[in-house]
């Protein structure tokens, strides 16, 4: 984005010189008219360099930093501040680079006659089509506060969600990570020092030792290098397969049948999807809107598709919760809580209720995964160092059989 330079003068009459970035020399004056009394002629800067990519790759707008400028966005207007000036307020308090220049960029289409939601559509990487499509439904709705004040839930409750499994995987991750830098550390340092001794008494090695000696060859050799660029090219070539629709699918597929995870995934999508299109619909968006936006924000291929079935399925005269079934992906309690809120007419406040029993069983779910998985990861650090210790005092047996 481009720098725009001017002379402005503020509430006190000093004249200052001041600059900002902005698509065009109208949008620099209407910003700076918004926070100074009088705007000079506005010029672009003669040394532009824009190092806004820097931004784009150092930093990230997370689902804590949405949910907080949600919750503030919903209170000022609840208390009467006019839109932009909430925005100046909120751009100038914002901490992340990006979404600090995204509201900046917002205030100004504002102040130019765009709504709010066609001024956050110009920023995908900071409002997705979820948020975008909820503002749309407040604008039209004249409930913009309550709608954000939803938004600000529901973005509460997915980091809510987020943190308790980065916290109840952090402890086996860490330990994890320390039991490959003993193994490491002991087979590329420890075991050269006894086999120099075992070569010098001249003992027979038993077949442990002799792998385990040339396994720390390996590690302290070029040849370290083909498991390591095996793994990152499988891992690159996982990354590029999920990229296509087959693989994707077939993938998403497997995290929800895979062992001691499935589960757990299949719970967290389900409590997504329910959140989500709960908090749509009871915000005044269209359900056949709703559910084509949770296609896309659900996070995996296999529900995506079910969702995508029960949109087919409503437009000819269906049933959304006969539609799921079919799929065969959903589980029976969420299946039946469905149809119960059809038949109700309460759907929106059924799906929340669906949400909050999943995400409470999501978080029982990684508490029972992380009892299960700290005990076997004890067990396995305690192979790995006693396989390296028993390979060093075998050779000890045959020395002491030999003095004897």
């Amino acid at each position: 984005m481009p720098t725009f330079v001017a002379q402005v003068k503020n509430s006190s009459g000093k004249v200052l010189q001041e600059k900002v970035q902005a698509s065009s020399p109208e949008q620099a004056r209407t910003m700076l008219k918004n926070k100074y009394v009088a705007v000079g002629e506005v010029k672009k800067s003669g040394i532009d360099i824009d190092l806004s990519f820097l931004d784009s790759l150092l930093s990230n707008i997370t689902v804590k930093d949405k949910a907080v400028f949600s919750r503030q966005f919903s209170v000022m207007i609840n208390a009467g501040v006019a839109i932009v000036r909430c925005l100046g307020v909120l751009s100038d308090q914002s901490g992340n680079k990006k979404l600090k220049k995204a509201l900046a960029s917002i205030s100004a289409d504002v102040q130019q006659g765009s709504p709010l939601s066609d001024a956050m559509g110009k920023h995908p990487d900071c409002f997705d089509q979820l948020y975008v499509s909820m503002i749309e439904a407040g604008e039209t709705g004249g409930v913009l506060d309550e709608v954000l004040d939803r938004l600000a839930k529901l973005l509460e409750d997915m980091a809510r969600l987020q943190n308790q499994i980065k916290s109840a995987m952090a402890y086996p991750v860490a330990v994890g990570m320390l039991a490959v830098i003993v193994f490491f550390a002991m087979t590329i340092f420890l075991i050269p020092v006894f086999a120099k001794i075992f070569q010098d008494l001249g003992v027979p090695l038993p077949a442990l030792t002799q792998f385990m000696l040339f396994l720390s060859g390996i590690m302290r050799s070029w040849k370290i290098l083909i498991p390591i660029g095996s793994v990152a090219g499988f891992v690159f070539f996982i990354k590029q397969y999920y990229k296509t629709p087959a693989g994707r699918l077939q993938i998403d597929g497997f995290m929800l049948k895979m062992p001691l995870f499935g589960d757990l995934n299949e719970k967290s999508a389900v409590a997504r999807f329910c959140r989500v299109f709960g908090t749509l619909t009871r915000s005044g968006v269209p359900i056949l809107s709703s559910l084509d936006i949770v296609c896309n924000t659900v996070g995996n291929k296999v529900i995506s598709n079910a969702v995508a079935g029960a949109i087919a399925e409503i437009q000819q005269g269906g049933m959304m919760s006969i539609a799921i079934q079919k799929a065969n992906v959903f589980p029976a309690l969420a299946i039946q809580m469905i149809s119960i809120g059809e038949e109700t007419g309460e759907l929106d406040a059924m799906m929340m209720k669906v949400a909050d029993f999943y995400e409470d069983e999501v978080e029982q779910a990684v508490k029972a995964l992380t009892s299960v998985i700290e005990p076997l990861m004890m067990v396995a650090i305690a192979g790995m160092v006693g396989t390296i210790l028993l390979s060093m005092y075998l050779p000890m047996f045959a020395v002491f059989d030999a003095l004897g």
